[in-house]
């Protein structure tokens, strides 16, 4: 059995593969996931979901066994980074993948030379991003119909 594969009773586990996209195909399994998550489930237009920022952006995809379940994205700027578009799909939410993705990103970040983090939160997420050491800041707004509030972190 690979390291990627460990039995636990009768049942094989996958471990998931976190990958940072560097092929049309990784991007295009990111971009799977997000419209499945925010077009498909909440309702978000493909135009506001998919937008001019992906171009420039570093994705990242998590993998169970060939199926890509959740993605998030990472753009740079001079003085901070902005992680955004996190996504789990529905099957897999519960499972650590989303933890595993931001802690890609944070470290794709960090090797970029970033300390300081900023992100959108939906407000259902704000506990999980809270775990992951960000900080809310500012007051809850409206963005596509969904509550957010921005938060940080430095690492």
């Amino acid at each position: 059995m690979d390291a990627g594969h460990r039995r636990h009773g009768e049942i094989t586990v996958t471990a998931p593969q976190i990958v940072i996209a560097a092929t049309p195909q990784q991007r295009n399994d990111a971009f799977a996931v997000r419209i499945a998550v925010f077009v498909e489930e909440q309702g978000i237009a493909r135009s506001d979901e998919l937008d001019d920022f992906d171009a420039s952006a570093t994705h990242c995809v998590a993998y169970v066994g060939a199926t890509p379940a959740a993605a998030g994205r990472l753009l740079l700027f001079e003085d901070y980074a902005k992680i955004g578009r996190m996504a789990v799909l529905a099957s897999h939410r519960g499972t650590g993948l989303g933890a595993l993705v931001l802690d890609a990103l944070e470290r794709e970040a960090a090797a970029h030379g970033i300390r300081h983090i900023k992100l959108s939160a939906q407000l259902h997420a704000r506990g999980f991003y809270e775990r992951c050491g960000y900080t809310a800041h500012g007051d809850m707004y409206d963005d596509v119909g969904i509550p957010h509030v921005d938060m940080k972190k430095t690492t």
